[in-house]
C-alpha cells in the first residue's frame, strides 16, 4: 500500500489510521455473527450499539436493517452511503460472510465514526444506510417502497463492493450499466399423464417443456440486439414419474441476466409470448412467475465523472461490465447513484478466493483503504471541509 500512485496511500491513511483498533474490531464482531436475509438481528442489535456509543440517532428499518444522518452545517443537498448487512448459508450449514458485507458494514461504521469526530466540519447532511437481505429478497426495493429516500431527502447515493480480483488499493469503476439485472423465473407445466405405450391420451410434460427451454434459447440470439448483453439459463427441471410413463406436470426454474432495462422488457414480454404459445399449441397449462427480481446497477454518468476526477492520478481502473447482480440497483432507481469496487487480492498472503466461496477472506486493512475512498470523495464534493 506504499504506491504513490495508490488510492489510499500512507499519507492518505494517516487520516483515517486512527479508526484502525474501531475497524478491525467492527470487522472482528460482525464476521462471527453472520445471519441470512430479514433474520439479521444479532447484526442490527450490534450495529445499534456502536452507534449508540457513538451518540448516533437512528430508526429501524424493515425490522433488521437501520440509517440515520448527521446534519450538516450549510447542507446544500443530503448524500447516502449504504452497506448490506446479510450473509450466505454455506456448505457446513452455517451462515457465514462469503460475500464481504462484514466488509462493507466496518467501512461505513468507520466512515460514521470519522464523520461524527469531524462534525463540526461537516457542510452536508450524511445519510447512512444499513440495508438487509442484499443477496435476497429485496432488502433495497422494499426500503424505497418504505420511503427511505423521502424521509431523509436523500439527494445521491454511493455504495461500494469488495472484490477479490482487483489488488488490494485498487478502486474498480465503471460507467452507465455496471452490474446485470436479474429475473428469477418458474414455469409449470401443467399437462396430462398417459401409459408410455399409450402416448396419445396424455400430453407429454416433458416433450413440451424440451420445447420451452429451446424456445426461450431463441430469445437472446433472435430478440435481443448482439450489441446488448443477455443470458437465459434454465437451471432446474422436474418432471415426470417413471421411466415409462408419459410425465404430467414439469416444473422448470431458471434466471435472466441483462445489462438494460429496454432488454428487461422486451425478455419477459418474449418469455410470457412463449409459454402463451407453447400452451395452446399442445393444448395444456402453462403458467410462469418471476421472483426476485433486480435491476441493473447503472451508474449516474455526473457522479461517475465526479468520483473520477476526485481520483485522477490514484490507481482506479474501469471495469467490464459483469453479469454478476447488485440490489444497490434500486436506490439507483429513486435517486442518482455511484457503486464502486475495493480490491481485495493479495497472493501473498493467500487472499485470493472468489465472492460466495468458502475460503473467501481478505486483510483487513482494506477496510481502512474504504474508509478513506469515502473521505476523500466527501473532501472533493465539498461535503466536509478539510
Amino acid at each position: 500500500m506504499e504506491e504513490k500512485n495508490c488510492v489510499c496511500n500512507k499519507e492518505c491513511l494517516d487520516k483515517v489510521m486512527y479508526l484502525k483498533d474501531s475497524v478491525y474490531d467492527y470487522r472482528k464482531n460482525l464476521h462471527c455473527i453472520a445471519e441470512e436475509g430479514r433474520v439479521e438481528f444479532k447484526t442490527y442489535d450490534y450495529i445499534k450499539s456502536v452507534l449508540d456509543g457513538l451518540g448516533l440517532e437512528s430508526k429501524k428499518w424493515l425490522e433488521t436493517g437501520l440509517a440515520g444522518i448527521i446534519k450538516g452545517k450549510d447542507a446544500q443537498k443530503t448524500v447516502a452511503f449504504r452497506a448490506d448487512i446479510d450473509g450466505l448459508m454455506s456448505k457446513d450449514g452455517t451462515v457465514k460472510h462469503l460475500c464481504g458485507h462484514d466488509g462493507h458494514m466496518s467501512i461505513l461504521l468507520g466512515l460514521i465514526k470519522y464523520v461524527n469526530d469531524n462534525k463540526d466540519k461537516l457542510k452536508d447532511n450524511f445519510v447512512f444506510i444499513f440495508q438487509p437481505a442484499e443477496e435476497g429478497p429485496g432488502g433495497s426495493e422494499d426500503m424505497v417502497k418504505d420511503g427511505i429516500i423521502d424521509y431523509y431527502g436523500i439527494d445521491e447515493i454511493y455504495g461500494l463492493h469488495v472484490n477479490p480480483l482487483l489488488d488490494e488499493g485498487v478502486i474498480g469503476i465503471k460507467k452507465g450499466p455496471m452490474m446485470a439485472g436479474t429475473i428469477d423465473f418458474e414455469i409449470n407445466i401443467v399437462s396430462k399423464s398417459a401409459h408410455g405405450a399409450m402416448p396419445q391420451n396424455g400430453i407429454d410434460g416433458i416433450v413440451i417443456s424440451a420445447e420451452v427451454i429451446n424456445s426461450l434459447q431463441t430469445i437472446v440470439s433472435r430478440n435481443v440486439s448482439p450489441i446488448d448483453s443477455a443470458v437465459i439459463t434454465v437451471g432446474k427441471i422436474r418432471g415426470g414419474a417413471r421411466r415409462n410413463i408419459v410425465a404430467e406436470n414439469v416444473s422448470l426454474e431458471g434466471t435472466v441476466r441483462y445489462a438494460k432495462d429496454e432488454v428487461y422488457a422486451n425478455v419477459l414480454d418474449r418469455m410470457k409470448k412463449i409459454c402463451e404459445f407453447t400452451a395452446a399449441k399442445y393444448d395444456c397449462k402453462i403458467e410462469m412467475s418471476v421472483c426476485n427480481e433486480c435491476r441493473a446497477v447503472i451508474n449516474d454518468d455526473n457522479l461517475y465523472q465526479e468520483f473520477k476526477d476526485a481520483f485522477k492520478g490514484d490507481n482506479v481502473v474501469e471495469l467490464d461490465f459483469r453479469m454478476g447482480a447488485e440490489d444497490f440497483a434500486f436506490f439507483q432507481r429513486a435517486v442518482p447513484g455511484f457503486f464502486f469496487n475495493v480490491g481485495t487480492r493479495n497472493e501473498e498472503k493467500g487472499f485470493t478466493a472468489g465472492l460466495h466461496n468458502e475460503q473467501f477472506d481478505f486483510d483487513e486493512k482494506i477496510i481502512l483503504n474504504g474508509v478513506e475512498v469515502y473521505r476523500k470523495l466527501m473532501e472533493y464534493k465539498n461535503m466536509i471541509e478539510k
